[in-house]
């Protein structure tokens, strides 16, 4: 069997539901595939965000600097831009349930290995330099693994679900990085206590084993391959004149369309802020608020947590309390993150008082993400071209990210004094202000320059609908 045979989308099952059971199978397994994806998509996080609970134990031995590991964590943010705006295109053509399960199976792998470097680091005294220069590369791999993910995770919504559902069920789907970095920083963050910074990958690899089982396990491909009718046959949903349009000439109309770009740049400020605080929160409480590992992993964890309930909230939000109105809800959740994160980064405060800090910024956050590259994204393009605009934010995005990762490293080591690491005197300053104003820019761009994008508009016009996705 080739390559492509293997990873092809399925063909139509010869044998058929009995027409009795037809709507009763469609339901169990529409529901075991969104929930397979969903967990599954979660442990990917767990395989991404590893090297984040890891630096300050990384750091202390000596191991690596701050701005290596920012050359690191950039490394997976570059591959994984370029990675989700190509298997995007690649995963339409695909068996998603062998795609997405391939895609976190080596992810873990690549986890398993750098956790075995660590060992033998710690045993043999590995060369520091071929220690950084693997895990570099091995993490621009776990960088294109992870871009696996998210396309098959969203394209079962398209294969699986009615329009009036893919809503909901997108917000749902959306919240799972949130739930994948809470359980990171929480679990992860005790093993590596425990145990040591090697043992952070190690956990993770088996979190990402897991994850892969649960999808070849509970994910199906499309319903015609399980006997089925078509979701439109089975929902029946009417074809929109803009279905009818070639792929490509809609896509065309989202590459000139100026309003996503002002979107892509908008989520790029977002990630900036979000990963700042995901992948520099740990080291931040650390070195600038003396809080031991197992708390500060904890405080990030709750941060992760909140996300969760503001990307799922932000739908509702702006359909339900603020009737569709996107730049009201977008003013609010971005001066609160805006007023949290400041008050994270230039105060002091007691554990719970950082729990709140970073649960405010988080769930303000994930509002703000959700409308400005969800909802706005998908209002002011047609429908049949929700892959591209996605895919136009998702690389502006994850290359901020990466760049992020970069300027906060050598800025952190830049404004870093003493001779010994472990010990040195850190001064955050600097790259606390590179992350507020990232976070002022988000919102105000999009709120700005809205009128302009609206979807009447647009050159092509959309259908009057008002689903989120």
């Amino acid at each position: 069997m080739s390559l492509y045979t293997f990873y092809r989308i399925s063909k139509p099952s010869r044998r058929h539901v009995p027409e009795d059971k037809v709507q009763s199978t469609y339901k169990s397994l529409r529901n075991r595939t969104f929930w397979g994806a969903t967990a599954a998509y979660s442990l990917y996080y767990v395989c991404r965000m590893s090297l984040s609970v890891v630096k300050q134990p990384l750091i202390d031995s000596g191991a690596l600097t701050a701005g290596q590991l920012g050359i690191i964590g950039s490394a997976l943010l570059f591959v994984y831009a370029v990675g989700k705006f190509m298997n995007g295109f690649i995963a339409d053509y695909c068996n998603i349930r062998r795609f997405m399960a391939t895609g976190l199976f080596i992810s873990a792998a690549v986890n398993l290995v750098m956790g075995g470097m660590g060992l033998l680091y710690s045993a043999i005294g590995l060369s520091t330099m071929l220690l950084f220069i693997s895990f570099a590369v091995l993490w621009g791999i776990n960088g294109w693994m992870q871009s696996m993910g998210s396309p098959p995770g969203i394209i079962n919504l398209s294969r699986w679900f009615p329009l009036s559902k893919r809503g909901t069920y997108y917000s749902i789907f959306s919240a799972t990085p949130y739930l994948g970095e809470f359980l990171s920083f929480i679990i992860t963050g005790v093993v590596v206590s425990a145990f040591g910074w090697e043992y952070g990958f190690i956990f993770s690899a088996a979190g990402g084993f897991a994850g892969a089982a649960v999808i070849l396990i509970f994910m199906s491909d499309t319903p015609e391959s399980k006997g089925l009718p078509s979701v439109q046959e089975l929902s029946g949903e009417k074809i929109q004149k803009v279905d009818t349009m070639p792929t490509a000439q809609v896509q065309k109309y989202v590459l000139r369309n100026a309003g996503i770009w002002i979107i892509a740049a908008s989520s790029a400020f977002v990630y900036i802020a979000k990963y700042a605080v995901a992948g520099w929160g740990v080291l931040f409480l650390q070195k600038a608020k003396d809080f031991s590992l197992e708390n500060a992993t904890q405080i990030i964890a709750f941060s992760a947590a909140f996300g969760v309930v503001g990307t799922v909230l932000a739908g509702w939000l702006s359909d339900k309390v603020f009737k569709g109105d996107r730049v009201k809800p977008a003013i609010i959740s971005g001066i609160l993150s805006f007023v949290s994160l400041d008050l994270f980064l230039f105060t002091g405060g007691s554990y719970i008082v950082n729990i709140l800090y970073v649960a405010l910024f988080s769930l303000a956050t994930g509002v703000l993400y959700c409308i400005v590259a969800g909802l706005m994204a998908v209002d002011i393009v047609p429908r049949k071209a929700t892959g591209a605009a996605l895919g136009i934010v998702g690389i502006s995005s994850y290359v901020a990210a990466g760049m992020q990762d970069i300027a906060s490293g050598y800025l952190i080591q830049g404004y870093t004094k003493g001779a010994d690491i472990s010990t040195a005197s850190y001064d955050f300053g600097p790259v606390s202000v590179f992350w507020l104003a990232a976070t002022l820019v988000a919102f105000v761009l999009p709120v700005i320059f809205w009128k302009k994008m609206k979807p009447e508009n647009n050159l092509i016009g959309n259908e009057p609908d008002n689903n989120s996705l």
